[in-house]
């Protein structure tokens, strides 16, 4: 006779009430402040935001007490170039993306593994390293960042059937186009177009070459290219004169990738040109590190507060480009705006103490980094005061879990 086993009962979501938000950035350039002070997420997805009385909190595992600062999504930069776990042979410096987090960045997207010693360039060689990239950073997560990986350079002689391979392998994306052998627009326009239709984003390289083997991309190869991406419009670092960015952003469609490492004045340029079109929904924003001038953990914040200061925008507006707008062009539907159903990657921000300002929104417009006091990754706490930043006036407290 066999006995029977009591089935175990499921277990207990585990719900993160985060209260008494003072400022509540959505990361949606159509709605960029909500009227709210509660987020409800469960099993780390929202699953509420509102006012503290309407909203049924009774089953909380865990609260975050903002103490009257801001909460804004989870940071996205669009461009980095990792190679293996948390170092870069770059700068030879280990820990870069850890310290990241500390900037509020909670996802990475790979422009191509370009910095790996000795890349292959072989079409069997180019296709394992993409795979081994998606495969080892989808496992690898310090401090809990998110980082989208394997990002294969495109060489002479891949055909359709290489893209329909790296897809069903998990390869989303291709990397920056033209910093391998591929750098005419007629080649790279077909293998983007073969890359779209298995659902991977890709990147054209802008301006003059940036390494060893990479090549002056113009304007007329970018927008022949028509990749969903312009990689680095301001420079990577060296940018085009303004006649070709001005050709770009007025015949083109496709995002535009301001980075902090390029050039700062053809980046206000970009976003001028956007803002006057109505076309800030194309801006987003990405850090092009590591570089020849290092590692920037504050990277995404020191650029989106200097195109708020600089460049005529709001700055609940930068925020968008940094989070939404970079969720939208990559597909990342479940990240990158404080909305039921995304992931409750949430960064606690204030205004730094010492500056000048009249609250965080104002204190960025003058030009002033925020401090972040707390950063949650998929609703768990991952970090608290900012190593990095300055001290914020403001910084949550876990009061329970």
């Amino acid at each position: 006779m066999t006995e029977e086993v009591p089935m175990s009962p499921d277990p207990k979501p585990n719900m993160l009430v985060v209260r008494n938000i003072g400022l509540m950035l959505s990361g949606d350039l159509g709605r960029p402040i909500l009227d709210a002070d509660t987020i409800v997420a469960v099993d780390g997805k929202i699953t509420a935001i509102g006012k503290a009385g309407a909203l049924d909190v009774s089953a909380a595992s865990g609260v975050i007490d903002a103490m009257g600062c801001a909460v804004a999504p989870g940071l996205i930069d669009d461009h980095v170039h990792p190679v293996a776990g948390d170092w870069t042979p770059r700068q030879n410096q280990i820990g870069w993306m850890d310290s990241t987090v500390h900037g509020g960045v909670t996802t990475m997207i790979s422009a191509g593994e370009v910095h790996t010693p000795g890349r292959p360039r072989d079409l069997v060689g180019l296709k394992a390293l993409a795979i081994a990239a998606q495969r080892t950073f989808s496992n690898f997560r310090p401090s809990g960042m998110k980082i989208l990986a394997g990002a294969p350079i495109l060489e002479p002689g891949l055909v359709e059937e290489d893209f329909r391979y790296l897809a069903e392998a998990g390869v989303t994306l291709v990397g920056e186009v033209g910093l391998g052998g591929v750098k005419d627009g007629p080649t790279g326009r077909r293998m983007v177009a073969w890359a779209r239709k298995y659902g991977m984003t890709s990147m054209t390289h802008t301006g003059g070459p940036s390494l060893p083997g990479s090549g002056r991309i113009g304007a007329d190869t970018v927008l022949e290219v028509d990749a969903d991406i312009v990689a680095h419009v301001n420079g990577g670092p060296t940018a085009l004169p303004e006649a070709e960015i001005r050709q770009i952003c007025e015949k083109g469609s496709r995002a535009l990738e301001i980075v902090h490492n390029g050039n700062l004045r053809t980046g206000l340029f970009v976003l001028d040109l956007a803002r006057q079109r109505g076309e800030l929904s194309r801006i987003i924003l990405g850090t092009d590190s590591p570089a020849g001038s290092g590692v920037q953990p504050l990277g995404i914040l020191r650029t989106l507060t200097m195109l708020a200061s600089l460049g005529g925008v709001a700055p609940e507006l930068a925020f968008c480009f940094a989070s939404g707008n970079t969720a939208r062009v990559r597909g990342l539907h479940d990240r990158g705006m404080i909305e039921v159903g995304r992931a409750a990657d949430l960064i606690f921000i204030d205004q730094a103490i010492g500056g000048a300002g009249d609250g965080l929104l104002d204190s960025v417009a003058q030009g002033n980094l925020p401090g972040i006091g707390m950063v949650v990754i998929d609703g768990e706490v991952r970090t608290g005061r900012s190593r990095n930043t300055p001290p914020a006036m403001r910084v949550p407290e876990v009061v329970q879990g």
